[in-house]
């Protein structure tokens, strides 16, 4: 099973996985979390990870190869070998989603155009939990976050960047996964999503053993 927890910087993403690996494994769920490539063995992805990912939202190059020879192969290398193993919880810091989102709205870029028309291309995930947070909170988290970059600083500072993110994420990217869930992490606490969304995970079952003849 796998689980995706995206959003615009300054959301709470990375708290919120933390938070949800945690929560599953105290309810002895098999949980690791994962950032990046979900293909245990993608052939561009370290070449990939070089690239200056915080300029990505300028330019349709970066974002047309994050999205082409990263992603959308990604995709098709978890149909072939699906990278969770049976009773495993996978649960992803960030997708192709807040890729192809930055991309429509720093754009908009056609790789990212043409993301949003295919989406089901790339890999889905059993939940989705987008996050969100208004101005003001990612401002206050801004204040006191050690080395901003300059994509946190444009989340905060560019009102139409950060609408247009979200937009994307939500009425595009979001449409392809099995359950969706969006919450504001002002008035949600990480523990409190945590526990939501571990309510919607099936234990697996445990293997039947054979029963003796009385």
């Amino acid at each position: 099973m796998r689980i995706l927890v995206d959003g615009l910087d300054l959301t709470g993403k990375t708290t919120l996985v933390k938070a949800l690996t945690t929560t599953l494994s105290e309810r002895g769920i098999s949980t690791r979390s994962h950032t990046w490539m979900l293909a245990r063995h993608h052939p561009f992805a370290a070449m990939l990870r070089r690239l200056p990912r915080v300029r990505q939202p300028d330019s349709g190059a970066i974002t047309a190869a994050l999205l082409g020879p990263g992603y959308l192969l990604d995709g098709l290398l978890v149909r072939w070998a699906p990278p969770d193993r049976p009773g495993e919880v996978i649960i992803q810091d960030g997708y192709a989603d807040r890729c192809a989102a930055f991309g429509m709205a720093g754009g908009p870029h056609l790789a990212a155009c043409l993301a949003l028309r295919w989406c089901r291309m790339f890999a889905p995930f059993d939940i989705a939990v987008y996050l969100h947070a208004p101005v003001e909170v990612r401002a206050e988290r801004l204040a006191v976050r050690q080395n901003p970059d300059a994509g946190d600083r444009r989340s905060v500072e560019d009102h139409a960047f950060a609408d247009a993110f979200a937009a994307m994420l939500v009425q595009g990217m979001g449409r392809r996964h099995q359950q969706l869930r969006v919450f504001d992490t002002s008035r949600h606490a990480p523990a409190d999503i945590a526990a939501e969304i571990a309510d919607l995970i099936k234990p697996a079952a445990s293997p039947m053993l054979p029963q003796r003849a009385a």
